[in-house]
């Protein structure tokens, strides 16, 4: 795989590796992991409100008039 960065980026990536005395790719692999799992938790959220949010509109309904 081949990452392509614009020169700002690339820029900015560089001066937060050095702040955190890591390398760049250490930096990105972690922003990649991250990106996953927030995006993975995120899609379980979605999909647990689908099945619920039917079962519970009567509840939710009146928590919305209280």
């Amino acid at each position: 795989m081949t990452l392509r960065l614009t020169d700002d980026e690339a820029d900015a990536l560089r001066r937060q590796a050095e702040r955190e005395d890591r390398s760049m790719q250490e930096v990105v692999r972690e922003a990649v992991r991250e990106y996953v799992e927030r995006r993975t938790h995120s899609a379980r959220v979605d999909e647990a409100l689908h099945v619920l949010a039917p079962r519970c509109a009567n509840l939710l309904d009146r928590l919305g008039k209280a």
